[in-house]
């Protein structure tokens, strides 16, 4: 689950830098050329650092389409997506203050739709997404969202649908995927989460042709890594 590349309003800063990860990394194993090698392939190091508020909120109706009607919203904190073909090494330090609240209200309304209806919407306050097709990745990560708020709401009332309608809202303070086929993966991450986390969806579902699904859910820290098999 990509939940990261799904929003696209959050900065990204990817600095390549040669020096200052010898000491949290360790050896360096070139792949080929054996360990101790020269470090090649892609140093990365991540910073990133919201002190401030970031909101979304649209509200808008759809009447009567001859075909799909989705509808979207997006709020983040801190976002970063790495995906490399070299050997990496990747550092990432993410941290939302207390100041900060991170949130997005979704209020809309489908009817008469010829085809399917999706409303969407999701708050994330730390995001990062590591993807590495090396002979070795060595990834860092630390993620602290301190926000008071990390907040999700829908309020939608869907008629008339041909095809499926879909609601899905969430709310997520650190969420942190690798994925790799390297032979040698070494991951550390620590997420710390001292935000409130919300979800809320307020719907009505009538006359549906096909699928009708509703999905909420509110998530402190998550984590997901993929070390695919190397024989």
């Amino acid at each position: 689950m990509k939940i990261v590349k799904a929003l696209l309003a959050a900065s990204a800063i990817i600095l390549s830098t040669s020096a200052g990860f010898a000491q949290t990394y360790g050896t360096w194993n070139g792949g080929s050329s054996g360990v101790g090698a020269s470090a090649g392939g892609s140093n990365i190091l991540n910073s990133q650092i919201n002190l401030q508020t970031n909101w979304s909120n649209l509200t808008g109706s759809i009447d009567t389409t001859s075909s799909d009607a989705t509808v979207t919203g997006a709020a983040a904190g801190n976002l970063i997506d790495i995906i490399t073909m070299n050997n990496t090494r990747m550092q990432n330090s993410q941290i939302v203050g207390s100041s900060a609240s991170i949130g997005s209200n979704v209020a809309v309304d489908l009817n008469n739709v010829w085809g399917n209806a999706a409303v969407g919407n999701q708050a994330v306050c730390n995001g990062a997404s590591v993807s590495t097709d090396p002979t070795y990745a060595s990834t860092q990560s630390f993620q602290k969202c301190g926000a008071s708020d990390t907040y999700s709401g829908i309020t939608t009332n869907i008629s008339n649908v041909a095809g499926n309608a879909v609601v899905q809202g969430s709310a997520i303070a650190n969420t942190f995927e690798a994925d790799s086929n390297a032979p040698n993966m070494p991951i550390m991450s620590r997420q710390i989460n001292a935000s409130g986390v919300t979800s809320n969806i307020n719907t009505n579902l009538y006359n549906v042709g096909s699928t009708a699904t509703l999905s909420s859910s509110a998530i402190g820290n998550s984590s997901q890594v993929i070390h695919y098999s190397t024989n």
